[in-house]
């Protein structure tokens, strides 16, 4: 039976919940990603990537506020299963020449993940008339757009080929 009593502002809240855990899950697990990599532009990628996190953090921080409510998080078993996945491969690639191409696969599975969190939550923000909070979550949309393209491009460019 359906539970009538949730509304679309319900869901927002707990999805805005979802993905400032999962950013805060993901600004731990970046440095380790970079620390494994080879590769000096994907190292660089996952630091610029860090610094962007942080800004994505303070934004949500902001939605937040626009609510009125606290900023919590609530546990993400979707982020949880993507970084231990990433972090199983690190270990099981290790010292190979594959290493780096698991490692932006990873990456880029985080990127999706909270590319799909950022856009509903900017469309559930437009329709329940809260334009100041979608105007943030589209920037945080925007830059993860951006970073899974750069990735994209490392893969395509030079990480793949290297892993061939």
């Amino acid at each position: 039976m359906a539970n009538t009593e949730k509304t679309l502002n319900d869901l927002f809240l707990h999805t805005l919940k979802d993905i400032y855990y999962a950013e805060k899950q993901i600004l731990k697990a970046l440095p380790k990603m970079a620390k494994n990599a080879e590769s000096e532009e994907l190292k660089e990628a996952f630091e610029t990537h860090r610094q962007e996190t942080e800004g994505q953090i303070e934004r949500l921080e902001q939605v937040f506020q626009i609510l009125g409510k606290a900023a919590r998080g609530v546990q993400c078993e979707a982020i949880n299963g993507i970084i231990d996945e990433g972090k199983e491969l690190m270990e099981d690639f290790a010292e190979s020449e594959a290493l780096d191409a698991g490692i932006l696969a990873s990456a880029q599975a985080v990127e999706h993940y909270e590319i799909t969190r950022y856009g509903s939550l900017k469309t559930w923000a437009q329709e329940l008339g809260m334009n100041d909070a979608a105007k943030l979550l589209d920037q945080n949309l925007q830059e993860e757009k951006k970073t899974d393209l750069l990735l994209t491009k490392l893969a395509e460019a030079r990480v793949n080929t290297k892993a061939a």
